[in-house]
């Protein structure tokens, strides 16, 4: 077989069995990316009349509510269901990069307000390693003191986040995920950063295959 067509079922397969997770009056966090593209269209044929979703972009939205699919502003909720959701990179130990598609302090406010956050993805995302580059949302005030901060950073040449965040991204040593993670963290002027812990985390698809986060 192809390798990217046996990457595009293996997308496939995950969203299709992750729609499956959701039953009907559920509050529903849909993600960004090309796997969450075969999520929408199969949640939509689930027929589920009584769901709430949220869109942490404005393509997953547009793409939902062209499925039929109801959307509503965060703000009218304060707590998820489930939240489902791509990945760029996922280590043995669980740790995620997500941000390729630059939304991913949306996707990380969604996945921490979620009460299951399920991860679709094919097995070309699974790594030995966390590497760079590790997306970031910077704010604009104070770039250069930023940037300077957090030591090499390439700000990516795509409009600003919804929120009005520079895109960039770390493009260094990663060594420890959670050592990194801290200090992009408390770094000032770091909006968010796409370094996802293992404990935000309840289930990895890959594939037809499901892994906890530790395996």
């Amino acid at each position: 077989m192809d390798a990217t067509l046996q990457v595009e079922d293996q997308k496939r397969a995950a969203a299709e069995a992750a729609a499956r997770l959701v039953d009907d009056g559920m509050r529903v966090g849909l993600g960004t990316g090309s796997t969450v593209g075969f999520l929408l269209p199969a949640l939509a044929a689930r027929g589920l009349g009584r769901i709430r979703c949220v869109a942490t972009s404005q393509r997953t939205e547009a793409k939902a509510r062209e499925l039929g699919l109801p959307v509503e502003p965060f703000e009218a909720l304060d707590r998820l269901d489930i939240a489902i959701d791509g990945a760029d990179q996922i280590d043995p130990n669980g740790w995620l990069v997500k941000g390729g598609g630059a939304a991913h302090t949306r996707e990380k406010i969604v996945a921490k307000a979620a009460e299951r956050f399920v991860v679709i993805a094919s097995s070309d995302k699974e790594v030995e390693r966390i590497g760079a580059p590790i997306p970031l949302e910077l704010l604009r005030f104070g770039l250069a003191a930023t940037r300077s901060a957090i030591g090499e950073v390439e700000l990516r040449d795509v409009p600003t986040s919804p929120d009005g965040g520079v895109i960039a991204d770390y493009t260094g040593t990663v060594g420890d995920p959670a050592e990194l993670s801290a200090r992009l963290s408390t770094t000032p002027g770091v909006v968010e950063h796409g370094l996802f812990p293992p404990e935000l985390v309840t289930d990895v698809l890959v594939g037809s295959r499901k892994r906890s986060p530790l395996s």
